[in-house]
């Protein structure tokens, strides 16, 4: 583990740049979804279950639903986001495109591949999350300057996303192998999240289980940003959401480098 510490360097950036390169060529295709889904949800479930529920209990106060869901928006955005491109586009690019094959073979090491992995699949969390943040603004459903948090939210919880993404990748034999882990990991996270409705509501022992994901909290510390109301648990949810980051980061370089140098 340390070794790997000690092969990281700037050149990782030179990974983030090819990664950066193929994006911006594709820009069309590789925009619409982060400006269309908070859309897409808003109109199906704020506007829809909204008319049903009208208002939700939080932090003691009543909240509209809309208001409510949308921040949960942006966190799914996150964890999408970073754990896709660290997932099934990572998994193409270093056993079908042997990509990585061929940036080894230059100067850059391994570690380097790695790194530079985990910071394009961070800045494209960063990029969803500041699309859909100014949509939920044109909205009107962002208060100001607090909104301007999501962004190192953002970059905090790609991180984590980017690192439990390649984390798997270093584990499945078979790209459809990731299914087990989006039906293990991201969906229960995804329902249970607090993205769609207040974890108080649930029993004890679920409520327990959803403090334990991370999307709980990226959705609490986004919500406190888009809604400007400082919550109680913001500082212990960063706390969770940084030592993870770091944590599975650590991990995803450890693993991914057993993997692709046997």
């Amino acid at each position: 583990m340390r070794e790997i510490w000690k092969n990281l360097s700037l050149r990782a950036l030179r990974v983030w740049q090819r990664d950066a390169d193929v994006y911006f060529t594709t820009w069309k295709t590789e925009f619409l979804p982060p400006l269309l889904e908070p859309i897409l949800y808003v109109f199906a479930f704020g506007l829809g279950l909204g008319q049903l529920i009208h208002e939700v209990r939080y932090q003691g106060r009543s909240l509209a639903y809309l208001p409510f869901m949308a921040p949960g928006v942006i966190a799914i955005a996150i964890m999408f986001w970073a754990f896709f491109e660290t997932t099934f586009s990572s998994y193409v690019r270093m056993y079908y495109q042997k990509t990585y094959d061929a940036i080894v073979a230059t100067p850059l090491l391994v570690e380097d591949v790695i790194l530079g992995e985990i910071l394009w699949a961070t800045t494209k969390a960063v990029i969803a999350a500041t699309i859909m943040l100014f949509v939920l603004t044109a909205l009107g459903l962002v208060a100001w300057p607090s909104g301007l948090l999501v962004i190192p939210i953002a970059a905090v919880g790609g991180l984590l996303f980017a690192g439990l993404g390649l984390v798997t990748t270093s584990m499945v034999k078979a790209i459809s192998q990731f299914n087990v882990a989006i039906f293990l990991v991201i969906m229960p996270m995804f329902t249970f999240g607090g993205t769609f409705f207040p974890v108080d509501i649930l029993p004890p022992w679920a409520l327990g289980v959803a403090w334990c994901l991370p999307l709980t909290h990226i959705s609490l510390l986004t919500r406190a940003a888009v809604l400007g109301w400082p919550h109680p648990m913001a500082v212990w949810s960063a706390a969770y959401v940084s030592l993870a980051a770091l944590g599975l980061s650590a991990l995803a370089l450890w693993r991914m480098k057993r993997r692709l140098v046997p």
